[in-house]
């Protein structure tokens, strides 16, 4: 009897963590590692949320809450988003998980059965394919195009339909490419999504970094009819660098909110109690953390942007979000993993190969490090572009 399922047996490891952890292992031998792979901010937590969590475990929260999060938080989840996002739910509509990307998982859970086709626009966050998987979907990547600056059109999403098609995952600001969707190009998705009645996961973990003139626009505010059928995923990892702290959260239409429910009260039980006084806090007090790391990693943004511009062989689009670079690295003729490899092994550079993310011919880097990691790194980048 075959003892493993066949759907955990088909899962590839995580290529993010692969890089993550290779890097660590060469900084453990004591070996000087320049890293531009990672994917959480280099900024702690925000003292006023530790110390709300650290006063809530000294006054005893360390019991369970309700399986979906403590009423308070997500009544705070509930102000913040019609605050910041024009969108009108109840408690009963929000789910606080261990962190977003249980959020994304007990969400196709919930929603997705056997054969079920969701489309995922590559390249694409490299946890969507595998979830959808572990679920028994199927997915269907639609191939982006950097001249329309990585983001899927209305017209690629309906050419990528069929019957079987349930949901469309979008993720603004997006990982890895930074593209920032806009209002128009996000209605006529949602229209083609409610002609078809396909449900919609709206991932916004990153909406509080987006730079310039760009805007934060959330899917489920267009209309009443997107509302009803987008998921909206969101978190505390990025924005206020909590990503240890493991909190994210979905806002849902009831019913589908009510699956979610069921899922999290058979598995996880809850978030962790005592951070989830943390992400109270976060959400509820000073916001001023938010704007002073927006400011900081828009000046490295634009500091790389101008390196990546000026390096032979390599081409890229400007991130208007998020904190990485996708890197068209066609030119220099090899796969990612073997760039990487040696990147890694030979410039002690760690970036990310872009097959992770569905493109071979790519690779991410990010500038949520310092401007020194960042100088390093971008000159020893700039050494291997030109020598190979």
């Amino acid at each position: 009897m075959e003892l493993i399922s066949d759907y955990v047996a088909a899962l590839s490891p995580s290529l993010t963590l692969a890089v993550t952890n290779k890097a660590k292992e060469m900084k453990a031998r004591g070996e000087q590692v320049f890293g531009l792979a990672g994917g959480e901010p280099d900024k702690d937590t925000p003292e006023n949320i530790k110390q709300a969590a650290i006063t809530a475990l000294n006054n005893g929260a360390t019991k369970y809450t309700p399986s979906v999060g403590l009423p308070e938080l997500r009544q705070a989840i509930c102000d913040k988003l019609k605050r910041d996002n024009g969108l009108e739910y109840n408690i009963n509509q929000i789910c606080v998980t261990s962190g977003a990307k249980p959020a994304v998982y007990e969400a196709l859970r919930a929603t997705i059965n056997e054969g079920d086709e969701v489309i995922i626009p590559s390249p694409y966050w490299v946890s969507y394919p595998s979830m959808v998987q572990l679920c028994g979907g199927t997915p269907v990547f639609v191939e982006t195009k950097a001249e329309n600056g990585w983001k899927i059109t209305a017209e690629e999403f309906e050419n990528a339909m069929t019957p079987r098609t349930k949901m469309i995952i979008l993720t603004t600001p997006h990982n890895p490419t930074g593209a920032v969707y806009s209002e128009e190009e996000l209605r006529a998705i949602g229209n083609i999504a409610v002609d078809e009645d396909i449900l919609i996961m709206a991932d916004e973990i990153y909406e509080h970094l987006i730079y310039g003139e760009e805007k934060h626009v959330s899917m489920a505010s267009l209309s009443p009819e997107i509302y009803n059928l987008t998921i909206t995923i969101n978190g505390f990892s990025k924005g206020y660098a909590m990503t240890g702290w493991r909190l994210g959260y979905s806002a849902a239409p009831e019913s589908i909110a009510k699956c979610i429910k069921l899922i999290q009260d058979h598995t996880a039980s809850n978030a962790t109690t005592f951070c989830q006084y943390g992400a109270i806090e976060a959400l509820t007090g000073d916001q001023s953390f938010i704007d002073d790391l927006r400011e900081e990693y828009d000046f490295r943004r634009q500091y790389v942007y101008s390196r990546l511009c000026q390096m032979p062989k390599i081409k890229v689009v400007e991130p208007k979000g998020a904190f990485y670079f996708f890197i068209d690295t066609t030119e220099l003729n090899m796969g990612s993993l073997e760039l990487c490899d040696k990147l890694l092994e030979r410039y002690k550079v760690a970036a990310v190969p872009g097959i992770a993310f569905g493109n071979d011919k790519a690779i991410r880097i990010s500038y949520c490090t310092s401007l020194d990691v960042l100088k390093e790194g971008l000159d020893r980048l700039e050494d291997f572009c030109k020598k190979h």
